[in-house]
């Protein structure tokens, strides 16, 4: 195998855009984790409710918590790990707003490893990475 080969085969598949602006897609990776999480918080129907609030120095906070039952009004956008595991994030309709077309992934890096919100809707985010502009 080539170096050409080489760095393909260790390389990721991308994660599928979006089809729509009401649509979130979760990578492969971030299904991973927040089944991982899922496990260690031993509740295996939750969720992970994602949204934004009003806040931070640029004017909105991504919102990353858990959600043990889906509101009525919730969009429920749903990936598998590589092991099979189905798991879900939830969305509120207003935050879908500002959501609609990302792609949440978890990356690890040398700097650390999180989650990470692939928005084409932000305008710009501070420096600390808390807070985004729409």
């Amino acid at each position: 195998m080539n170096t050409a080969e080489a760095q393909t085969a260790t390389k990721p598949a991308p994660a599928p855009a979006p089809s729509s602006k009401r649509e979130v897609v979760v990578t492969e990776s971030a299904a991973q984790e927040i089944a991982k999480q899922r496990a260690k918080r031993g509740t295996p129907g939750s969720r992970i409710r994602v949204g934004v609030r009003g806040g931070g120095c640029t004017g909105f906070t991504y919102v990353f918590e858990w959600a043990d039952e889906p509101k009525p009004t919730d969009s429920i956008f749903s990936a598998t790990t590589p092991e099979g595991e189905l798991v879900g994030i939830v969305v509120d309709p207003k935050s879908l707003v500002y959501l609609g077309g990302m792609t949440l992934d978890f990356v690890r890096g040398m700097m650390g490893h999180g989650f990470k919100f692939n928005n084409p809707n932000a305008k710009g985010e501070c420096g600390c990475g808390e807070s985004v502009q729409f």
